[in-house]
């Protein structure tokens, strides 16, 4: 049975997160992924960088950026934001930019995690290793989620890594610009995304997440209790200049439709994320 007084905490490096394929992110979906297991969500903390400059000059970016952080408030998280400095390089006389909320986000999880039991660190920068070690030594439980350009030390640190991706809704299509998003994740006619476990050759089956509310642990797609199903596909559904050699991989996610015939589910126009 789900743990009712499970404390859980959310910790989203927001400009990480942003500039490495999360862009467009669904904070209300994160938080019911991270307390999918009955917790309750005692802190969310999302940390931001803002550039006043930029924002004195652009009506655009001010607006975005302060609905941005009204949405986020609005669902539960605590906005902490970090101001952009800028600097001139003395050689090349070059403005730099310069804003990193890591500290900021360390300092929290490492004070918070005395009062939690599971710690969700949404980010890819592996400078957060020994945070992750010092809360799992609180006896905390700390997974990652990530999209592209995540640490493989980050990955292997945390008690267990979820690619962004592959979390139903939690982003919308990425190559299938336009697609109606009404149609359930995982059924026949919606885009999905999922990563090759089995490449016999010529075809393979792609496992994909259907139930963000499930043990995301149990990959036995067999199993009817497990959140994954398995979905079949052609070697001509890839893209023409895929690499099959590196059949099967996990860690290269597809988006694809989701179709059905006389044997089952297959995935259609397949995309590489």
């Amino acid at each position: 049975m789900p743990d009712k007084t499970q404390k859980v905490g959310i910790y989203v490096d927001v400009s990480n997160i942003n500039m490495n394929g999360g862009f467009g992110m669904r904070y209300d979906v994160l938080r019911q992924f991270a307390c999918r297991q009955g917790g309750v969500a005692t802190r969310l903390n999302a940390y931001c960088s803002y550039d006043q400059t930029r924002a004195d000059n652009d009506v655009s970016y001010r607006n975005g950026y302060k609905s941005f952080m009204n949405a986020l408030r609005d669902i539960g998280y605590k906005v902490n934001i970090k101001q952009v400095k800028h600097y001139t390089d003395r050689e090349t006389g070059a403005t730099i930019s310069k804003a990193n909320a890591d500290m900021d986000l360390a300092v929290d999880v490492l004070l918070q995690s005395d009062n939690l039991d599971y710690v969700l660190l949404v980010t890819g920068d592996g400078d957060f290793i020994n945070v992750v070690r010092a809360v799992q030594n609180k006896g905390c439980r700390v997974e990652c989620l990530g999209f592209k350009n995540v640490s493989m030390d980050l990955k292997k640190e945390a008690d267990s890594y979820i690619n962004g991706y592959l979390v139903p809704d939690l982003l919308g299509a990425v190559k299938h610009k336009g697609y109606d998003n009404q149609i359930e994740w995982g059924s026949i006619g919606s885009i999905a995304r999922g990563c090759c476990f089995n490449y016999p050759g010529g075809y393979g089956f792609l496992m994909v997440l259907c139930d963000r509310a499930g043990n995301i642990w149990n990959r036995d797609v067999r199993d009817p209790e497990s959140p994954y199903i398995s979905i079949f596909f052609h070697e001509n559904e890839l893209p023409p200049d895929f690499n099959t050699s590196i059949l099967p991989d996990r860690d290269t996610i597809f988006e694809f439709e989701i179709q059905s015939n006389e044997k089952g589910l297959i995935a259609v126009d397949i995309e590489v994320v």
